[in-house]
């Protein structure tokens, strides 16, 4: 559920401020609205210093040794500044060899084919009257060269010969000189191996530097509630003397603020959040629903303050999306495992391992769907062995349409179902009501053209009866003479809603598409196995090869169907016909 909140004002005397924040973060209650852009030279210092932290972390996260998890040493910081600088001048300065060595290596390819020499040498008998240069020349053109020069080719390439020209002083040649390098080939070779040292060496003090990674990513959440704090007291509204901060609290917390305010001898003042404030949304909910949050988290959504948590329903539902778009109970036990151990993994380091409950349900789910169609990495070749599924309808192609489009249905009753409770006793339920038989209308309508069903009877007074209540209760409080032109053009788009309804329950027909999509990757590869799978040991293992490879496909490829089409099917349709914008922003109480 979505706690409900208060405005809270709080008043104090300007040389107060500061205190009275310490003591707000102590209780960690109030999220703060700034009553004007934060600004100070403490704010700015405190972000500069956040930038040249982060940076550092940055630094050492995308070191490979990072990557393979040798934070074994743990050290502590003396003076963090200059550590987190440090690491920042070893990046630059690494950067910039590393950007060189390239520089040399494209150079030494450039000119390895010419062989050694000294450019400075060349250079020297330029003063003697003596000029040397370097040349592409096109093997068809050389004859338009001077016949005062000596020609010599140093090598051939793509008809194009590579040429050293010497002449007794400064002749007209007809083609572009290559300018020559700063260094001879051998000093070029000598200044990469330098460079490779001096490369290896930082990177060696880098590693070094990973070791303070967890105290440098410790004062970063110091700095980050310092910056907070700051930006709270820079934001504070003022009037005179009297300084104020207004903010959101849960309204189970209003006697704590009111005891703190007595205490500090604040003046306070709480209020319902009126319609124009944006007011922080905080959803608590039992362990068993809560367990929805990570998929909230990684997709960033929140419904707005003034909306409703759905997070039991799309617990529920995607779920079963999860089930039926993965549909394979041998996938479900390779997910099942890869979970385990990564919360082992995650349990070693101390880390928070409440978010795996998720991916233990969904996988469940995905080997129920299994067991019911016979599907274990592929269906056929268990079907072929004289498995009996538990529920054959769902192994037949009409079959799982027709559940698809009533899933379809039935989930968006529920969404038009819940707002009619919500609006109950107002005659504008009936609307919803409404909208619920043209949804189960466009139900059997599916049926009938997708599937060739037979179209029942009731089926016309069932939608009659759904236009009819919403025409009638959408808006009941609207006077139809007072309003004649809203009301046109209410009616005009009608049809419109009646067509996307229908759209609607049909695109749950994705959870057939993909699903068996799915099977048939499996499949084909376990054909393709079988085929192959003849003969002598390495054909059996070459076909065992096959196998794993289509199947492996499917576990990667299945997770990206379910956040594309089972997401989907939460975060549009469903929410579209709840009423869903989820446009909230979380809760951030100011706390140390």
């Amino acid at each position: 559920m979505i706690v409900p909140m208060k405005k809270v004002f709080i008043l104090l005397q300007a040389k107060d401020a500061e205190g009275a924040l310490s003591n707000l973060r102590a209780m960690g209650l109030l999220h703060i609205e700034h009553q004007q852009p934060p600004k100070g030279e403490d704010i700015n210092l405190l972000q500069n210093d956040l930038s040249v932290i982060a940076n550092a972390l940055e630094i050492i996260s995308g070191n490979e040794e990072f990557k393979e998890g040798s934070l074994d040493k743990k050290e502590s910081l003396a003076d963090w500044k200059y550590t987190a600088q440090h690491i920042i001048d070893l990046q630059k300065r690494l950067s910039y060899l590393e950007d060189y060595a390239r520089t040399l290596k494209s150079k030494i390819e450039e000119w390895r084919q010419w062989g050694d020499f000294d450019p400075l040498q060349i250079k020297a008998l330029e003063k003697n009257n003596i000029f040397i240069g370097f040349y592409r020349i096109p093997l068809k053109e050389m004859s338009l060269l001077p016949e005062t020069v000596a020609v010599e080719k140093i090598f051939i390439k793509s008809a194009v010969a590579h040429c050293m020209i010497t002449s007794l002083g400064k002749v007209g040649i007809p083609f572009k000189e290559i300018p020559l390098p700063a260094l001879s080939l051998n000093q070029m070779q000598q200044r990469l191996e330098e460079e490779n040292k001096v490369v290896n060496l930082i990177k060696a003090e880098l590693k070094k530097e990973i070791s303070f990674y967890p105290a440098l990513f410790e004062k970063k959440q110091q700095l980050q509630k310092e910056l907070e704090f700051h930006q709270a007291l820079g934001g504070m509204g003022k009037t005179g003397e009297i300084v104020y901060v207004s903010g959101f609290a849960p309204v189970e917390t209003e006697g704590m603020l009111l005891k703190a305010a007595r205490g500090n001898q604040w003046g306070v003042l709480v209020r319902e959040p009126s319609a124009e404030d944006n007011v922080p949304v905080l959803i608590k909910n039992p362990a068993w629903i809560a367990v929805i949050r990570p998929i909230f988290k990684f997709l960033e959504i929140l419904p707005g303050y003034r909306e409703l948590d759905i997070s039991l329903l799309f617990l529920v539902f995607f779920s079963i999306f999860f089930g039926v778009l993965i549909g394979d109970a041998g996938y479900g036990l390779v997910y099942i495992l890869l979970t385990f151990l990564l919360q082992r993994k995650a349990r070693k380091k101390k880390l928070d391992t409440g978010n795996f409950f998720i991916f233990y349900i969904l996988s469940f789910c995905a080997i129920i769907w299994g067991v019911l169609t016979g599907t274990f990495f592929g269906q056929e070749w268990v079907l072929k062995a004289g498995y009996k599924p538990l529920a054959p309808v769902l192994t037949d192609e009409t079959g799982l349409q027709r559940f698809c489009f009533f899933l379809g249905a039935l989930h968006l009753s529920i969404a038009h179902g819940w707002r009619a409770v919500l609006k109950a006793p107002s005659l504008s339920a009936l609307g919803d009501l409404g909208w619920m038989c043209v949804l189960w209308s466009a139900f059997f309508i599916a049926k009938t053209l997708i599937l060739g069903d037979a179209f029942p009877s009731f089926c016309i007074w069932l939608l009659i009866s759904g236009v009819a209540l919403i025409i009638l209760f959408t808006n009941p409080q609207k006077n139809i003479l007072k309003s004649l032109e809203e009301w046109i053009a209410w009616l005009v788009t009608l049809p419109l809603s009646f067509m996307s309804n229908f759209a609607d329950v049909v695109s749950y027909i994705r959870l057939f598409a993909v699903g068996m999509a799915g099977v048939a990757i499996a499949d084909a590869f376990n054909a393709m196995a079988a085929m192959i799978g003849k003969g002598n040991m390495f054909m059996i293992m070459l076909a065992a090869f096959v196998a794993l490879i289509g199947n492996a496909l499917g576990i990667v490829l299945g997770p990206v169907s379910v956040l594309v089409h089972g997401v989907r099917l939460n975060l549009l349709e469903f929410s579209g016909h709840m009423g869903l914008s989820w446009s909230g922003s979380p809760y951030k109480p100011l706390k140390e």
